[in-house]
């Protein structure tokens, strides 16, 4: 995936927001949390997403996926993309799709009745 496929996607899923941040990342976030980061890792294209508890045992140990730098070390359950092989683009779609979908559910009441949610 490129980052202007990545970005196309995170956009197509609605109600979200976008921001360039840190060293010039691209943030995605819905009611102002963040699902999806695209940065650089070693020069590449990185993608880093919130996973399940299941997710994040199964797939951190992938070839070209890790545990997210700092957000993992903090405890929460993201990986990032790095590297190949990694997913498969529609694997990858998949699991930005349910880290939206997590951070969508974890709103408060009030935001996600904002959103029409």
């Amino acid at each position: 995936m490129t980052r202007d496929e990545f970005n196309s996607f995170c956009a197509g899923l609605g109600l979200t927001t976008h921001v360039v941040q840190w060293g010039n990342a691209d943030v995605w976030k819905i009611g102002g949390k963040v699902f999806a980061i695209c940065g650089w890792a070693d020069g590449r294209d990185a993608f880093t997403f919130k996973c399940s508890d299941i997710a994040f045992e199964v797939l951190q140990d992938t070839p070209g996926i890790r545990p997210a730098p700092y957000l993992a070390s903090r405890g929460m359950k993201w990986l990032q993309q790095y590297d190949s092989p990694g997913l498969s683009d529609t694997e990858l779609k998949s699991h930005i799709q349910a880290s939206f979908d997590m951070i969508a559910a974890a709103l408060p009441k009030k935001a996600r009745a904002d959103l029409g949610l």
